[in-house]
């Protein structure tokens, strides 16, 4: 009985074990089978558009926050205490120069100018009299010196009285548009009182702005910068007049003052503006499409497409180092050479030397409307 068992167990394990044995020759079978067809694949490859990298002359630039100035700007106040007798203050008006802007009474210095002047009248009608006496010597000298002397304290008494009237009399010391104000005829004036600002109505104007001092020490005068009223105005171009000859020891900034020809150009005198300053020479870089630039753990990247030995088209990926991006081109700063072909479009589906074809950029579609005229 044993026996039989033995030899059961023993035809039941061949069983299985030629069964294994058959499995594993099928599954090697399928493997070389599956090898073969693989072999026998065209390799993968992907559609790119490939652009040429180009050379281009660069000068970096560094953004700094500046003010426009006019060229003439005050703020007009009273030198004399007195009650407004007439007000010529509208706000935004434009000015020309010797306008009366406000008058105080002066009825008091006319009264008084009037008195002044009839003295100085009769000191010099005693004048000529002490003179001619003088002739005849029938006068001593001292009388005719206290005649002069009182003849010259009444002419300095009048002019003394017409400079008071004068600055009552509050004129546009040059051309200019006139700011908000709140004065009014019958108004009392304290000395010193601000009445309004005046604002130049020049053909320029001025932009003070900062800079550090190792970008102020790459300015010079005469230098162009680029004036920004808004994110999406056009630059105004100003040339650079004057560079301030001290740095601030507390920000370590030096200021700088540049002037825009055409004033209608340029916002209100007061205005906050961006300024793109030039920064150190101009160099050589090379610009590629900004869609061929990728980034990654390891840093900015392109792919540079290259003809491998058997003639094949591959692209391979460079490490780079991008800069500024001007329109649709990015700038690179080191790690491609001008004339070098990168994948522009598609870039992002590539890999290390991946087999690529190249595909031709699509044109601009333009279209004509048509109609009849009324």
């Amino acid at each position: 009985m044993k026996i039989i068992r033995w030899i059961g167990a023993f035809i039941l394990i061949a069983a299985v074990a030629s069964g294994g044995l058959a499995l594993a020759a099928w599954k090697r079978s399928e493997l070389e089978k599956s090898a073969a067809e693989a072999a026998n694949q065209p390799e993968p490859m992907e559609t790119v558009i490939v652009a040429a990298a180009k050379e281009r002359e660069h000068r970096r630039v560094t953004t700094s926050i500046g003010t426009v100035l006019a060229m003439r700007s005050i703020t007009l106040r009273n030198e004399i205490a007195g009650t407004v007798e007439r007000a010529a203050l509208k706000p935004g008006q434009i000015v020309e120069a010797g306008t009366v802007l406000v008058a105080l009474d002066v009825s008091v210095e006319e009264a008084e100018l009037k008195a002044q002047e009839a003295q100085a009248a009769l000191a010099e009608t005693t004048l000529k009299r002490m003179e001619k006496l003088a002739e005849n010597r029938a006068t001593p000298e001292m009388e005719l010196d206290r005649a002069k002397a009182e003849r010259d304290v009444a002419l300095a008494q009048t002019a003394r009285t017409k400079a008071v009237m004068a600055r009552k009399t509050i004129l546009a010391p040059f051309r200019a548009r006139v700011g908000l104000a709140d004065v009014h005829p019958g108004q009392y004036l304290e000395e010193g009182t601000v009445l309004t600002t005046l604002q130049g109505v020049d053909e320029a104007v001025h932009v003070d702005f900062t800079v550090t001092q190792a970008v102020a020490g790459t300015l010079k005068e005469g230098e162009t910068v680029e004036v920004l009223a808004s994110l999406d105005s056009a630059p105004v171009l100003a040339k650079i007049v004057a560079l301030d000859s001290r740095v601030d020891p507390k920000t370590r900034n030096a200021g700088v003052r540049a002037k825009i020809e055409d004033a209608t150009q340029a916002p209100s005198p007061g205005a906050s503006v961006r300024v793109r300053v030039p920064v150190g020479p101009m160099r050589k870089v090379v610009s590629v499409p900004v869609s061929a630039l990728r980034r990654g753990p390891e840093g900015d990247h392109v792919f540079v497409v290259a003809t491998d030995a058997s003639g094949a088209r591959r692209a391979h990926q460079r490490i780079v180092q991008s800069g500024a991006v001007q329109s649709d081109e990015v700038l690179i700063e080191s790690g491609l050479k001008p004339g070098e072909e990168v994948a522009a479009s598609g870039s992002f589906k590539l890999r290390e030397a991946v087999l690529v074809a190249e595909a031709k950029a699509a044109a601009p579609v333009t279209t004509m409307a048509t109609g009849k005229a009324d």
